[in-house]
């Protein structure tokens, strides 16, 4: 008997201890509600920015893995547009073009140390045009939307960061730092416009005290339990990885095939990999988020997110299972997608293979992933080739005066919105800037709804006028901090 009511005790001394963890996981006060001149107003001329976009948009400057598909004319009237679009930027700041279509504006500070640099891509990807509903290069601005591809990335983050330069440099402002607009015109195909101007930086020796480039934005319905909009900052990017597994025979007629053909073999070790997920892991941008908006959640979350410890293996299996944004956060992704075979339906194909895209986890490498890889197949007859790796970024700081400014000026646009550290699933030019700085952020200054944030790459991109004028006001309140 004394056995169960030791059990029991140990039961309920556990249950307290998670009911008084719940109770006392409940949301910080923002640091920046004590920031002064944050809130300040700010004026400038909205139809003006919504007119530059919209030339931009016009502006054909899609870039492809095949250069000889690119219309350098295009991307060559987009910059000629510029000094017209941003006279006063043009008047105060240099201008160096480097190679790769990259570009890089400074403004001078009245110091000098301690330099901020705003990031954004003038290329676009492809487009259908005939599942568009309005034609995605004439900049069509119909019913308080504007259309376009490259509305949302990243035209909108270029034109912003000039137009807020514009307005303050008339408005007669001189930041308190040197400033620096980076641009390049071949992010979408991981050109190398991002790294010349890194490697600009370093040969000057300038070491930035914040970096922008696009990443997270205020989005709704991200996370279970929270209800009001989320402005999601990265402060890491996962890393990128394309594995092609392949089998070599010798091929033959598919009447008289062996127990396992190359496609039988390579399938297996789809599924291997597929029941076997990489670890979970709780990287510190995982646990800053889990952190920030689970006291915002309600209270079953709460107890959950209070209780890591406790319910650290139920989470990992829900995410498992349910696979999707939550399970990205928490380890390295494989996701199949492309597979060869034979030529012919009954040919056994002397070669086959498959590919998978890899998104690795903080806690990963390229060369741990392979490693990784290799003990679950357990087939040594599989070649294994990497292509296209890329290890995650650095993690950048978060108790520095770098992010206090983005996440204030955030804040301050959005108000009423939850400001929380993110882990970035996707690639972008800011994983350059991690060998100068540790304080490289990732945020697209727009609020975004679930449909349009799924034209981003697909149909019918385009940006609501709104939207346009808070990127805006963003960055004016961004600069005037610098």
């Amino acid at each position: 008997m004394w056995i169960l009511w030791t059990i029991l005790a140990a039961l309920g001394v556990l249950i307290l201890i998670v009911l008084i963890r719940t109770l006392l996981f409940t949301p910080k006060k923002p640091f920046f509600d004590d920031m002064e001149g944050v809130d300040a107003p700010v004026e400038f001329d909205t139809d003006d920015a919504v007119a530059a976009l919209q030339q931009l948009l016009r502006c054909k400057t899609i870039s492809y893995f095949d250069r000889s598909l690119e219309d350098e004319a295009e991307f060559d009237k987009l910059i000629d547009l510029l000094p017209s679009l941003y006279p006063e930027v043009y008047r105060v700041c240099s201008l160096e073009r480097l190679p790769d279509r990259a570009l890089l504006f400074r403004w001078a500070g009245k110091e000098h140390d301690t330099p901020a640099v705003m990031m954004a891509h003038y290329d676009v990807v492809p487009v259908e045009e005939s599942n568009w509903q309005k034609p995605p290069f004439d900049g069509i601005l119909e019913d308080g939307v504007l259309w376009g591809r490259g509305a949302l990335d990243t035209k909108i983050t270029f034109s912003s960061v000039l137009f807020a330069a514009n307005t303050l440099i008339k408005q007669g402002f001189t930041p308190a730092q040197d400033m620096y607009f980076a641009f390049s015109g071949g992010e979408e195909i991981n050109g190398d416009g991002a790294l010349h101007i890194v490697n600009y930086f370093k040969e000057k020796g300038i070491t930035p005290a914040l970096v922008l480039d696009e990443g997270g934005a205020v989005v709704e319905n991200v996370f279970p339990g929270v209800r009001v909009p989320c402005a999601m900052i990265g402060i890491a990017e996962k890393g990128m990885m394309n594995v092609t597994l392949s089998v070599e025979s010798n091929g033959g007629h598919a009447s008289a095939p062996k127990p396992h053909t190359p496609i039988g073999q390579l399938s297996s070790a789809c599924c291997a990999m597929e029941n076997k997920p990489f670890p979970f892991h709780l990287t510190p941008p995982v646990a800053s988020l889990f952190d920030t908006l689970g006291r915002n959640s309600t209270f079953v979350y709460r107890m959950i997110f209070s209780n890591l410890w406790l319910f650290k293996g139920i989470l990992d299996m829900i995410c498992k299972k349910s696979g999707g944004e939550m399970n990205a956060l928490v380890r390295t992704t494989v996701a199949f997608t492309q597979a060869s075979g034979s030529s012919a339906p009954n040919v056994i194909p002397p070669s086959a293979s498959m590919t998978a895209n890899l998104r690795l986890n903080p806690m990963d490498t390229v060369e741990s992933a392979t490693e990784y890889i290799r003990q679950t197949i357990k087939d040594d007859s599989i070649t294994i080739t990497v292509k296209n790796g890329t290890n995650p970024s650095p993690i950048s700081k978060i108790d520095c005066d770098g992010w206090n400014k983005i996440a204030s000026s955030v804040a301050t646009t959005w108000q009423g919105c939850i400001v929380s550290p993110y882990l970035m699933v996707q690639c972008s030019d800011s994983r350059h800037y991690g060998a100068i700085s540790d304080r490289v952020y990732r945020f697209s200054a727009m609020d975004l709804t679930s449909e349009e944030r799924k034209s981003i790459h697909g149909h019918n991109e385009r940006i609501r006028v709104d939207c346009v004028a808070r990127a805006t006001e963003f960055y004016i309140r961004l600069m005037r901090q610098c």
